[in-house]
C-alpha cells in the first residue's frame, strides 16, 4: 500500500499558496504535522497527472491516515511496474504478425515502388500514425489536467476564459501572457501541468516553465 502512496504525486494548496508537493505520503505526511485542524479543512490536494482533486480524510493521527489511503489507493498498480506476458520455451517470437491488407491496384504499386519495399513502407506509415497519435494523446492529457486544476483554483481570475480559450486553441504565447498576473504558485502550478498542451517542439515548451 505504502508503494502507490510513494509513487503518486500531488501538490498541495493552502489559499493561493503551495504548502507541499510531492508524492502523496510525503504531502499527507508533512501537512498533517504542520498545519492544524483549520487548515486542514481548508486544503485542496490535487494530482499532478491529472490536474483533479483528491479527497483526504485528515481525522486522526498521521498513521490512520495514511492507512485510510493506502486502502483507498492500495489496488493501483505501481508506475514503473510493466507487466510482461509470460514466455514460453521453444522458438523465439521474432515481433512479426502477418495480416490481410486490402488496397486499391494504384496503391499497390506506389507501395511496391517505395525503397524497401511494401512491408518495410507500411510498417514506416504506421510507426509514424502511432508516434503522431501518441503526441495528440499527451497534448489532450496536459489540457485536461491543466483544465480541471485552472477550473478549481482560477475559476474566478481575471481573464480566465480568455486562458481557457487559447488553452484548447492552442496558442502557446497568448495562454501565458492572460496567465502571467495570477498568483505565482498557482501560475507556475499550472505551467507545470500546461508542458504538454501545445502542439509547439519541447524546447519552445521548456522556455514558458
Amino acid at each position: 500500500m505504502k508503494n502507490d502512496l510513494t509513487t503518486f504525486y500531488c501538490t498541495a494548496f493552502l489559499g493561493v499558496g503551495v504548502v507541499a508537493s510531492g508524492s502523496l505520503h510525503h504531502v499527507v505526511s508533512t501537512v498533517k504535522d504542520a498545519l492544524d485542524d483549520k487548515d486542514l479543512m481548508q486544503l485542496l490536494i490535487f494530482d499532478d497527472s491529472t490536474g483533479k482533486q483528491i479527497d483526504v480524510d485528515f481525522r486522526g493521527k498521521t498513521d490512520d491516515v495514511l492507512k485510510r489511503l493506502g486502502e483507498q489507493f492500495g489496488d493501483l498498480p505501481s508506475k514503473d511496474v510493466k507487466h510482461q506476458p509470460t514466455r514460453r520455451v521453444g522458438r523465439p517470437n521474432l515481433g512479426v504478425v502477418s495480416g490481410e491488407v486490402t488496397l486499391l491496384p494504384r496503391q499497390w504499386e506506389w507501395l511496391k515502388s517505395q525503397p524497401g519495399g511494401a512491408s518495410v513502407t507500411l510498417r514506416k506509415l504506421v510507426d509514424e500514425a502511432r508516434r503522431a497519435g501518441g503526441e495528440q494523446s499527451k497534448i489532450r492529457e496536459s489540457q485536461e489536467a491543466t483544465y480541471y486544476f485552472m477550473t478549481a483554483m482560477a475559476g474566478n481570475f481575471h481573464q480566465y476564459e480568455e486562458a481557457l480559450r487559447e488553452l484548447y486553441a492552442g496558442d502557446s504565447d497568448r495562454f501565458y501572457h492572460f496567465i502571467d498576473d495570477w498568483a505565482p504558485d498557482i501560475r507556475n502550478h499550472i505551467k507545470k501541468l500546461a508542458a504538454n498542451a501545445f502542439p509547439e517542439g519541447k524546447e519552445l515548451r521548456e522556455e514558458q516553465l
